[in-house]
């Protein structure tokens, strides 16, 4: 079982030589960006991506994906409201856009929020500080919540409180069917993977603000949504253990990677699970990495993987340079370990 996992850097939006050199120094040929910071209020253009795919070219590195544009781009599309039309059409645009540069994969989430934790200083191993949340702090109408909404006010341009008055699932998987069938024809021609982000944490509703995708039968039902070989799943092993731990990661990967519908994979692991958990190093979490690890090249997966949330260690970066570090080296050993042990040496 020789593994053609791929780790690569992600998780920022501007790409310096800073990031190059990081990336080349850990022994990584190929990145992800998260929301790039790109000119453009509703559309990225041909011209600032090809730019910036230069730029990362220039160091010997390959741009293998985008996760996520601004919401803002496609807020009117999740929760079906006017205007809609023209914010596909112009995401329509961009995956065009990438597919002329090769770019190959376009992440997206269809939560008309954002990920939530209710502290970022829960005490972690050694005195790194971790992210944490506890349900039992966030209720429909409480303070904490919408304080935490209007703080990422200016990212939006309505008030998510009066948008999401009275949708359902069902509704947001409406919406969704309707903006799969759009925009997976483009994909398809322009060469272009679309992968499916969980709502993180995966909670069916809370704050009273509805969500979509929480579950393996949520996937199942994005899936029969997305029929098409340009449609797959970014899957977060830290939102699967949250979820349930282990069982629930490993149930995952086997029915989505055994229908090769795992497109990427977000490596990390908290202690606890729904309502309460906490993000933690690998290793000291919910599940053995080695044996999701294992899982995955048992399912045949030959994608990319990441680091992702990572914990604040002392004297860090504010990208987190120490902990990612951590991180990579960890599931980059863990790949070779597994190769070594299959006889591919």
């Amino acid at each position: 079982m020789h593994s053609k996992m791929r780790v690569v850097l992600g998780q920022f939006q501007t790409f310096d030589e800073e990031m190059a050199k990081f990336a080349l120094q850990l022994g990584i040929s190929e990145i992800q960006m998260n929301t790039p910071a790109l000119p453009g209020e509703k559309i990225w253009t041909f011209e600032a991506l090809k730019d910036l795919k230069e730029r990362i070219e220039s160091y010997g590195l390959k741009w293998t994906a985008i996760e996520n544009v601004p919401l803002i781009f496609y807020d009117k599309v999740i929760l079906g409201l006017p205007g809609r039309d023209e914010q596909i059409e112009n995401y329509c645009q961009t995956i065009r856009n990438m597919g002329k540069l090769g770019i190959p994969m376009l992440g997206h989430h269809f939560s008309p929020t954002f990920v939530w934790r209710t502290t970022t200083q829960a005490p972690g191993r050694g005195g790194a500080r971790a992210t944490a949340f506890d349900e039992r702090q966030l209720r429909p109408g409480d303070n904490a919540f919408r304080e935490m909404m209007a703080r990422k006010r200016h990212l939006l341009d309505y008030d998510v409180f009066e948008a999401v008055d009275g949708m359902t699932a069902d509704d947001l998987f409406d919406n969704y069917r309707y903006f799969m069938d759009a925009v997976l024809p483009t994909a398809e021609k322009a060469g272009v993977m679309l992968a499916l982000h969980p709502d993180d944490p995966p909670l069916r509703r809370f704050g009273g603000i509805q969500r979509m995708v929480t579950s393996l039968e949520d996937y199942k039902r994005a899936m029969e949504i997305g029929n098409s070989p340009a449609w797959g799943v970014n899957l977060c092993l830290g939102c699967c253990s949250e979820k349930g731990g282990r069982d629930c990661a490993l149930e995952m990967i086997r029915y989505l990677g055994g229908r090769k519908k795992i497109l990427s994979v977000h490596f990390r692991d908290v202690q606890g699970t729904l309502p309460c958990f906490q993000e933690c190093f690998l290793g000291e979490g919910n599940y053995d990495p080695a044996e999701i690890l294992y899982e995955l090249g048992k399912v045949g997966y030959e994608g990319i993987i990441m680091e992702d949330h990572v914990l604040k260690m002392d004297y860090d970066s504010d990208y987190g340079h120490r902990a990612r570090s951590h991180e990579i080296g960890y599931i980059q050993g863990m790949i070779q370990m597994m190769d070594f042990a299959c006889g591919e040496k």
